[in-house]
């Protein structure tokens, strides 16, 4: 058993590897993106919707970085097994986090290039806003609930805790 659970970390560095190295060709995109954008012409709203533009790219290079970090930490370095309600909330809590802020963003980007260059489009940024919103409300909610159900393990707290120390 000891085998497999050593392959499932090597593949999981690997996928986090694969993470970091997407992330970077992104933010390779997104200068380059910005930098035409800048060196092309006059400094305007098309400009402005450019930069906003690489700004989404470079938030969903952010996330793809902070996946990688997750799986690593919780899955190699630290070789925890997400079972435990701590754990569950912990792992679920630093991706939920990094996606909000991503998809916000995003509707951000949404919203300016919806208002700079098509306004029917609008009522679909503002759905992406109200859908982060909703997914930070359900976060919440998951975590309050998943709060009662650590207080029925506070071994698995301690234990969570203790595997903390291996990353400092």
């Amino acid at each position: 058993m000891k085998l497999v659970l050593r392959l499932f970390a090597i593949v999981h560095a690997a996928f986090a590897l694969s993470f970091v190295f997407l992330s970077l060709l992104l933010l390779l995109i997104a200068l380059q993106t910005s930098w035409t954008a800048v060196a092309g012409g006059p400094l305007d709203g098309a400009t402005a919707v450019e930069l906003i533009e690489s700004m989404g790219l470079v938030a969903v290079a952010v996330v793809a970085l902070q996946v990688a970090q997750t799986i690593a930490e919780e899955e190699v370095v630290r070789e925890a097994h997400v079972s435990a309600p701590t754990r569950v909330r912990r792992f679920l809590s630093r991706f939920v986090v990094v996606v909000a802020i991503a998809l916000a963003i995003e509707g951000l980007v949404a919203t300016m290039k919806a208002l700079h260059e098509d306004l029917t489009e609008l009522p679909y940024a503002a759905s992406s806003v109200v859908a982060v919103a909703a997914l930070i409300a359900a976060w919440g909610l998951f975590i309050r609930l998943n709060r009662s159900a650590e207080d029925v393990e506070p071994e698995a707290m301690r234990q969570a805790k203790a595997e903390d120390r291996k990353l400092e």
